[in-house]
């Protein structure tokens, strides 16, 4: 594995915050989940998760986002340990996290749902409606503002999604298979607001069981297997790496 060696210290030097993990490891009763994870996430890139079903994807960001609580090694954000904190007070610290299932509430409507974020994360009745109409202008959502979450495409449930956990000013956002079950046009709507997120300085983590709705969008990659890291590097790097191949991608796999 070519892991970059690189220090919370040294990172946090830069002035971009960052998501570490050291060594985390996750058991549930006999059976090893994931084991000695090392990731990190600087603000201003976007980072792939991949691996098949069952690497362990959806365990370290749950791990992450402080639904679950690692069996060893650390969590930092920002250059703080947040290994013991609530999933709340991450998100507080600019940790945002938005799980594969739909995550709206579905009988509200799309600006209900994101005002109902804005309440919690702007006391002010005026920043409140004026951020209301950022987000809404900024995700291209009105035009749906007053339909109920449950009716919209998925491209913009999604975009609700996102518009919702960007109410909490985050830092780094993560994303756990935002295109699944999404048709071509709803991929391509998301795909444009996940790189709107890396323009506005914000760092995602992203995954995805499909490399081809990931390759033009992400930085660099991690793939997991078998609760491990297998892959650090940059996506042409993944492409021509022989145990990537081998165990992920394929011999035949490609763009």
């Amino acid at each position: 594995m070519r892991e970059s060696q690189i220090s919370t210290v040294e990172r946090a030097s830069t002035g971009l915050a960052s998501l570490v993990t050291e060594a985390i490891s996750l058991a549930v009763g006999k059976v090893q989940i994931l084991s000695d994870i090392s990731v990190h996430v600087d603000q201003n890139e976007v980072v792939g998760l991949l691996g098949r079903d069952g690497a362990g994807k959806t365990s370290l960001f749950q791990l992450l986002a402080g639904l679950v609580a690692p069996d060893s090694g650390r969590i930092i954000l920002d250059g703080q340990d947040i290994t013991a904190q609530v999933a709340d007070d991450r998100v507080h610290h600019g940790l945002s996290y938005l799980p594969e299932e739909p995550s709206v509430f579905r009988e509200l409507s799309v600006e209900e749902n994101i005002e109902l974020a804005l309440s919690f994360s702007e006391p002010d009745p005026d920043a409140r409606s004026t951020r209301l109409e950022e987000l809404l202008e900024a995700f291209q959502l009105q035009r749906v503002r007053g339909q109920w979450a449950e009716s919209v495409s998925g491209g913009e449930r999604r975009r609700c999604e996102v518009a919702r956990a960007m109410a909490t000013h985050p830092a780094i956002m993560m994303l756990d298979e935002p295109f699944r079950g999404l048709d071509p046009m709803s991929v391509r709507e998301v795909t444009r607001t996940v790189a709107s997120l890396k323009e506005q300085k914000i760092g995602v983590l992203i995954s995805d069981y499909d490399l081809h709705d990931l390759f033009g969008l992400i930085d660099r990659a991690y793939v997991l297997h078998e609760g491990g890291v297998i892959f650090s590097g940059t996506a042409t790097e993944l492409m021509s790496d022989p145990v990537v191949r081998h165990l992920y991608l394929g011999k035949s796999f490609s763009l």
